[in-house]
């Protein structure tokens, strides 16, 4: 690209910058970025305390890690370099382990293989704020490919100002340091982890059978098309994860997404045990089983379960907008036991402020381990305890066009379905209407994918189900994504 003609606009979604391979994920695109990271890092004087950077197995990761390298070094800023596919929520801890100003992830998280990214830590391994990532795409969008300083290569390679680390003990022994292990010891529990060709294998198997379970493994090689599927652990793809559970009589199955902060989970019976029913189990067994106390913490899109759960405890729920970095401040501002959204990340106090695939499957474990029970039976208690809720979601794709259309109906010109029974709307993140007798429905653009997201919760599947076909119905929404 010539000095003086104009770039691709970088734009910052809820996890992070994820564009087409060979599109807008280029390596012009990857250095400007990064060095407009280093001119923040030398304007808030933090160049010296030096950055982390890692990758995982998507196509270019490794290569595009080093392309940040060439450019961080150009700088003068030390590096610490990951030098294996490695878990996201590693990265984060290493940032906050290390006292590092800023951590840099190569990845596209659960995106298709089509697609990578780069996700950025700040202080403490905690998600870039939508300040930061803000400010940060108005200033990169300002540089060209001449405004990038970079060394070569072969000056990377020898460079004293890149560290080189491989092993992974250091994230897997805090992990450990944070779990009964000698309760899960005694179960013997058979588990099956689906790391779904990305990067969580190794962690969450060192884990597991340190706490002597029983572990298989599916979908281990690596893999850059993700076997083509896409690397999401929801009930549509882990279809495969079902059958090992069942085919190996396991106690329970649990996927993590292609960089290893999103949660999956089969149970006992084989039934898939979606993200917000995991988020309440967690929370009332740390409540309840492990005697802490404190509030929880979900985003819009969440289950109202959780509320309960807290209510019955004397807690709090604290609702938050769409993205982690959200749920992470809140989390901290309020010294929450657990945050999570329903879409499977999860985290813990105590533990990184991001979420964590890795420590989350683990806790389960020992949740299981420790009640002497099965997942299933568990669950069972838990709608004893607390009721029942049913989330339905729908994703769909529209053209440009499209979008700048459905944008004015819903967030200017505010066309809903006439919903009966409204209690209030809120607009704060896209648009969410609570209803009196209980139940929600949010409609809202995805921060990550070009899809248009309808969530519903209600009694029953069949109530929530309804809803979401109002919606579509009424904005003419169709071709569901994938």
């Amino acid at each position: 690209m010539d000095a003086a003609s104009p770039a691709s606009t970088i734009h910052f979604g809820t996890g992070g910058w994820r564009e087409i391979i060979g599109d807008n994920f280029t390596r012009a695109n990857v250095r400007r970025i990064v060095q407009g990271l280093c001119d923040r890092m030398n304007a808030e004087e933090v160049a010296e305390r030096g950055v982390v950077i890692g990758y995982d197995r998507r196509f270019l990761s490794d290569v595009a890690a080093w392309w940040a390298v060439e450019v961080f070094v150009g700088n003068g800023i030390p590096v610490q370099l990951i030098t294996r596919p490695a878990p996201t929520p590693m990265f984060m801890w290493t940032v906050r382990n290390l006292g590092c100003a800023y951590g840099l992830a190569v990845t596209a998280s659960h995106n298709p293989a089509l697609y990578n990214g780069i996700k950025i830590f700040t202080d403490g391994g905690r998600d870039a704020t939508l300040e930061v990532t803000d400010e940060l795409a108005a200033a990169v969008n300002q540089l060209t490919d001449a405004d990038v300083r970079a060394i070569d290569p072969d000056e990377a390679l020898v460079s004293p100002l890149v560290t080189r680390q491989t092993s992974l003990n250091w994230y897997i022994d805090a992990i450990i340091e944070q779990l009964d292990m000698e309760t899960i010891r005694h179960r013997h529990l058979a588990v099956v982890l689906d790391p779904m060709f990305g990067v969580a294998q190794t962690c969450l198997q060192t884990v597991l059978m340190t706490a002597r379970c029983d572990v298989d493994v599916i979908h281990e090689r690596h893999d850059a098309l993700f076997g083509g599927r896409l690397p999401s652990p929801n009930e549509a793809t882990l279809e495969p994860l079902r059958q090992a559970v069942a085919e190996r009589h396991a106690d329970l199955g649990i996927a993590t997404d292609g960089d290893a902060d999103r949660l999956g989970v089969i149970d006992d019976q084989g039934n898939f045990v979606d993200p917000n029913k995991l988020l309440v189990l967690l929370y009332h067994y740390l409540l309840t089983g492990k005697g802490w106390t404190g509030p929880a913490v979900r985003n819009m899109s969440t289950t109202h379960l959780l509320d309960r759960v807290a209510e019955a405890h004397g807690e709090v729920c604290y609702e938050v907008p769409v993205g982690f970095k959200w749920i992470s401040a809140k989390m901290s501002e309020t010294d929450a036991v657990i945050g999570g959204e329903s879409s499977g990340g999860l985290t813990v106090r105590g533990h990184i402020s991001g979420k964590d695939g890795i420590y989350a499957g683990s806790l389960l474990v020992e949740m299981v381990a420790a009640s002497g029970k099965s997942l299933s039976a568990l669950y069972q208690e838990i709608v004893a305890l607390y009721g029942q809720l049913e989330m339905v979601e729908a994703a769909y794709n529209f053209s440009a066009e499209r979008r700048e259309e459905l944008s004015r109906r819903v967030f200017h010109d505010k066309d809903l379905p006439p919903f009966s029974d409204v209690d209030h709307i809120s607009w704060t993140d896209g648009c969410k209407v609570y209803f009196r007798a209980g139940g929600w429905v949010t409609i809202r653009f995805s921060g990550t994918e070009p899809v248009l997201r309808v969530f519903a919760e209600m009694p029953t599947a069949q109530e929530a189900e309804a809803i979401t076909a109002s919606v579509a119905a009424h904005l003419g929404l169709g071709g569901a994504a994938a």
